[in-house]
């Protein structure tokens, strides 16, 4: 699995952006993660199940706070952009979403990062927090039970933005080890 240190691989992917007829789809490359800023990129396992929802709702809930934060927030699963808008037009929580979610279909991405489940083949819940150079400084994966929790995202987020030494349970606005 690539970890801490790697570089984010590069990719082309396509993406559901709108359910809006004849703006659904685009094109998601590594450089709009290479872009001069912070990236988010999450993944969930299969469209149309129960845990997926409330964390996708969640990150959406949160998408200004990563827009404060100069960051790129992305979803992606091993589903096709087909399913993702069948799933976002059939979901109320879903319809709208300010964030791209990415394909995977072919799961070339999400083999080269190692986080295919071995059974199936379905991508864990992993997270990543990618630095403006494209360096992960962030890995979490859930196994497929376990929803994650988007305001730990952010606080990470938050704590390797300041670029300094963060004790535990560190807090936005309280002092770090300078």
């Amino acid at each position: 699995m690539l970890t801490v240190g790697d570089k984010f691989p590069a990719f082309v992917k396509r993406a559901v952006v709108s359910v809006e007829p004849g703006k659904e789809f685009c094109t998601v490359t590594g450089d709009d993660m290479n872009n001069g800023r912070w990236s988010v990129f999450f993944w969930w396992p299969l469209d149309f199940t129960f845990v997926c929802p409330t964390e996708i709702t969640a990150f959406n809930d949160y998408y200004d706070e990563f827009a404060k934060r100069n960051a790129n927030l992305f979803g992606a699963s091993i589903d096709s952009e087909y399913v993702h808008l069948a799933w976002r037009n059939s979901h109320p929580g879903l319809k709208n979403l300010k964030f791209p979610m990415v394909a995977d279909t072919s799961k070339s991405l999400s083999e080269e990062l190692g986080i295919l489940e071995k059974t199936n083949k379905i991508a864990y819940r992993a997270t990543y927090i990618v630095d403006p150079k494209g360096v992960i400084q962030h890995v979490s994966v859930n196994g497929l039970e376990v929803g994650r929790n988007v305001k730990e995202v952010l606080r990470l987020l938050d704590a390797f933005q300041t670029g300094e030494l963060t004790p535990c349970n560190w807090e936005p606005g309280q002092l770090t080890l300078n």
